[in-house]
């Protein structure tokens, strides 16, 4: 019983490393197509970003302990 797992184990590896094969032998003979170049998508918020930085930068000030202390009371 041992043998026929292992025998089935290794044929299923061995399908597995054939298939991939094939990939990259179809992937490696096909036309290299010319890629268009990437633009910033149109559903980018720059706003939000601009927000997002700003929140962290507060942040990281009041973790440094910029804010505290201050004799401003």
């Amino acid at each position: 019983m041992k043998e026929k797992k292992i025998a089935a184990a290794v044929s299923a590896v061995m399908a597995y490393i054939k298939t991939e094969e094939e990939m990259a032998l179809k992937q490696s003979t096909s036309p290299i197509q010319p890629k268009m170049p990437e633009t910033v998508s149109a559903g980018f918020n720059f706003w939000g970003l601009s927000g997002r930085q700003s929140m962290m930068n507060m942040r990281t000030m009041m973790q440094m302990k910029s804010f505290h202390g201050s004799k401003i009371r």
